[in-house]
């Protein structure tokens, strides 16, 4: 994987130089994608993103792309605003430094992650575009086939309307066990997740669990076991399993737990 960055007036691309295809800045709207009818989806949530599907683009788009690059599916996900600033501007950063975009951060961390073979998805590219001293961003990775939200499961087994004596189902015991061993994997790794919940760890087909949005998280050199942000994330997600699941959140968090504490990390 070679990062390379590359100019269009005031975009700035940021993309795998060997195997990402050659991309403008239009390929990071919402538009280009509707235009060429290639949106095949979209998820909840800030920021509205797009699942893609680039081998709908006319040929002519395609040229001098890599055989695999266009081949499976994306996930555009432009950088909005929460809370009440976003009322003022849902969409404009301030500019400090192209590496310190949030876009360019963000994917600089999921490929140093991804190359060590981490639960991350895999990146595609990031645009920012720079107007004086704001910046618009948007990112995009490969979409995990057949992924859904972990906070899902936590749902399905909430409507069950287990008594806390019954034992949860074995499909679901497991899934807990590699989120907790997934969880323990990119920790390991140095993450500091900022937003660790159940909606931001995605369980793909054959049931491993990814973290996503790496927004603005934090990679340490130095990872103890006893690091304080460990906890936090940990108590994070805890508060996230009480809103998805509240009858179960208990039982969850204490698979969990064993899991992320075991001494056979293997995901």
């Amino acid at each position: 994987m070679r990062m390379a960055v590359f100019r269009n007036e005031n975009a700035y691309i940021l993309y795998d130089g060997e195997t990402a295809p050659q991309m403008t800045p239009d390929w990071f709207t919402p538009s280009f994608w509707r235009k060429h009818a290639a949106v095949t989806g979209e998820a909840p949530g800030r920021g509205a993103s797009l699942f893609l599907a680039p081998a709908r683009l006319p040929a002519s788009l395609q040229h001098e792309s890599p055989a695999q690059a266009l081949a499976r599916q994306w996930a555009l996900r432009p950088y909005r605003r929460g809370g009440l600033i976003a009322k003022l501007a849902s969409h404009r950063y301030v500019y400090t430094g192209l590496e310190r975009t949030r876009a360019f951060a963000e994917l600089r961390l999921t490929a140093q992650l991804h190359r060590q073979g981490l639960p991350v998805p895999e990146p595609v590219g990031a645009c920012v575009w720079r107007h004086g001293l704001t910046y618009e961003a948007a990112l995009i990775t490969v979409l995990i086939p057949g992924a859904h939200a972990f906070a899902d499961d936590l749902m399905t087994l909430q409507a069950l309307e287990l008594s806390t004596s019954e034992p949860m189902p074995a499909a679901m015991l497991t899934l807990l066990d590699t989120t907790g061993r997934a969880i323990r994997a990119v920790h390991d790794a140095g993450l500091e997740h900022v937003d660790l919940n159940a909606r931001n760890l995605l369980v793909d087909e054959a049931g491993h669990v990814y973290v996503i949005d790496l927004d603005r998280c934090q990679l340490h050199d130095d990872a103890p076991q006893g690091a304080s942000w460990r906890g936090a994330n940990l108590s994070r997600l805890a508060r996230s399993l009480a809103r998805f699941c509240p009858d179960h959140h208990a039982a969850c968090l204490a698979h969990i737990h064993a899991a992320y504490h075991s001494t056979d990390q293997a995901i």
